[in-house]
């Protein structure tokens, strides 16, 4: 009787870029923490630190959380697929939770200073992150975790599910570095163009935000480094080509 197939070993070099975009993810956190703990006196609900909840949640959330929830699907590579798929459901769940009290932080924030909201570009390329996130994680729940979606709709749609969550994730860097030019430039003003401490320690932040942003999409387009197909997913993409394209698995 032979023995089953041993599971593909992760390429080397994977494993490299992964840590190194962990690296890069947690610096980028705990920088956020040093420049708003340093700079901006801290964090706290009831006062007028509530708008420092602000930055640090979307970091943490839309950036962080979210870069690891694609990330999944290289570092899980021969884990059941059902269980990958629930943990990057579950990351996303824990990002869209953690960036909703960031958001409910700057509105609260604003109305009891009776600041406007929504007139600048990072806020409406925010509020445009939150929403397609927020409707991208709704529709691959009802594609690929409920059970009545079909194998031929789940493969149609998997193409754009995976380009929007990468798409998603580059504006959500993109909107995090509008975010932290806007404040230096609120806070700062002509102080900005003199090397002022905080505003290079936030501009090296922004290096760093946008280094992970492009490791991990870097690790997402290597082809080479997909998650291989298991043997349960093998058959069914297998009985779906059969009963599409009128194939016997007979015929290959």
């Amino acid at each position: 009787m032979e023995s089953p197939a041993r599971p593909a070993p992760a390429p080397a070099a994977l494993l490299y870029y992964v840590a190194f975009s962990q690296l890069l993810g947690l610096a980028v956190v705990a920088m956020t923490g040093t420049w708003l703990g340093v700079y901006r006196g801290g964090i706290a609900w009831e006062s007028a630190l509530q708008f420092n909840v602000h930055p640090l949640c979307m970091i943490i959330g839309l950036v962080f959380l979210q870069g690891d929830a694609l990330l999944v699907y290289r570092v899980f590579r021969n884990e059941a697929k059902r269980t990958t798929k629930i943990l990057h459901g579950l990351l996303h769940v824990f990002a869209f939770v953690i960036a909703l009290v960031g958001l409910v932080a700057v509105f609260d924030y604003h109305r009891k200073e009776g600041y406007a909201d929504l007139y600048s570009l990072h806020s409406w390329c925010g509020i445009l992150v939150f929403v397609l996130f927020f409707v991208q994680w709704l529709v691959g729940f009802s594609f690929f975790l409920f059970p009545g979606a079909s194998f031929s709709l789940r493969s149609r749609y998997r193409p754009q599910h995976v380009f929007l969550g990468g798409a998603i994730f580059l504006l959500s860097v993109g909107t995090a570095l509008l975010g932290l030019k806007e404040a230096l430039l609120f806070e700062l003003g002509t102080k900005y163009s003199k090397f002022e401490p905080e505003g290079v320690l936030a501009n090296v932040l922004g290096l760093l935000l946008a280094a992970f942003g492009a490791v991990v999409l870097y690790i997402l387009t290597r082809a080479d480094w997909k998650r291989p197909l298991q043997a349960e997913e093998q058959a069914l993409s297998m009985d779906f080509k059969t009963l599409t394209e009128g194939d016997s698995p007979s015929s290959q």
